[in-house]
């Protein structure tokens, strides 16, 4: 006796809810301790309001299952910085970053977010100042960046410009920013501007970072946000989302190879010839060596005759 077609469809509505259910299972989050976690996840939420919140609520299935299948296959989890651009008690490009850290943790990324108070300005005296070697060490410790700028007469602000002053491009032969990727944010004051998107951009590359290809501008963000600093739903807020999930991607596929693409013939050249330097500076010090200790063996052996004499 054939099957009613009504068989068919509840069979195959129960195969989607059991595969759909499958790619509910969270991403697993790394644990970092109490104390780190109190200084670089200042915007987690309390465990009752994680369920019920708007983050919670998202489909972001294809990017969980790329985060599931590269830790299953034994990958450490990606490792985030997020900076933003203002000392401000009511920061909006703060209130930004901790909603793009939020997301990303929800995909298993290890999200740390770096606190710009007391950061000294960019000198030449301040370099083992602690909140420079912790920023220098976060960047050199992460697989990519998000950087979140409020726009402050067309460009960037000094307290965000003044972060990326002091990440030097190189350190000895380490690059901490070589070949990271990195997500662009911009709020504004007013109306939308592109201006500073535009100018991380321009940071990024110099910086020798792969910046996404999409971005994040939010216009009048002093409407944008509730009392309690969270992003309001909107198309800003839709865009927020699909800039996180960019930036997993695109890290995923990229770190494998961030040692190839820092291998470059002008760099291999510079090192063979600093290479051939330290060597003949060295046989020039060893034959120095050698020959003073020879003029020395003379020397005492020509005492030693004239006292025998």
């Amino acid at each position: 006796m054939p099957l009613h077609p009504l068989y068919f469809r509840s069979a195959l509505k129960i195969v989607r809810e059991i595969k759909r259910y499958s790619t509910m299972i969270p991403v697993p989050v790394a644990e970092i301790g109490e104390e780190l976690s109190r200084k670089y996840r200042p915007y987690l939420l309390p465990k009752e309001e994680v369920e019920k919140d708007w983050i919670s609520e998202l489909e972001l299935d294809t990017v969980e299952r790329i985060s599931r299948e590269n830790l299953q296959r034994g990958e450490e989890p990606l490792k985030i910085l997020v900076l933003y651009g203002s000392l401000r008690e009511r920061s909006y490009s703060r209130f930004m970053a901790y909603e793009a850290c939020r997301i990303l943790h929800r995909l298993g990324v290890d999200v740390r977010v770096f606190d710009p108070k007391e950061l000294p300005m960019k000198d030449d005296v301040s370099m083992d100042h602690e909140k420079v070697q912790e920023l220098r060490g976060l960047s050199a410790w992460s697989d990519g960046q998000v950087w979140c700028s409020p726009e402050q007469h067309g460009t960037v602000t000094a307290v965000f410009k003044n972060q990326i002053d002091w990440i030097p491009l190189s350190t000895g032969s380490v690059r901490p920013t070589q070949s990271r990727t990195l997500s662009i944010i911009q709020v504004n004051g007013g109306s939308q501007s592109f201006n500073t998107v535009n100018w991380l951009r321009i940071l990024g590359r110099w910086m020798r970072m792969f910046t996404i290809p999409n971005q994040s501008s939010l216009p009048k963000a002093y409407t944008q946000f509730s009392n309690e600093g969270r992003l309001s739903a909107s198309g800003n807020r839709d865009r927020l989302v699909d800039c996180m999930e960019e930036l997993v991607k695109y890290t995923w596929v990229m770190r494998p190879h961030f040692e190839s693409w820092g291998d470059r013939f002008s760099e291999r050249k510079e090192r063979r010839e600093k290479e051939r330097r330290e060597k003949e500076e060295r046989e020039e010090r060893e034959w120095v060596e050698e020959e003073g200790a020879e003029v020395k063996g003379i020397e005492e052996e020509g005492t030693k005759n004239v006292t025998a004499a």
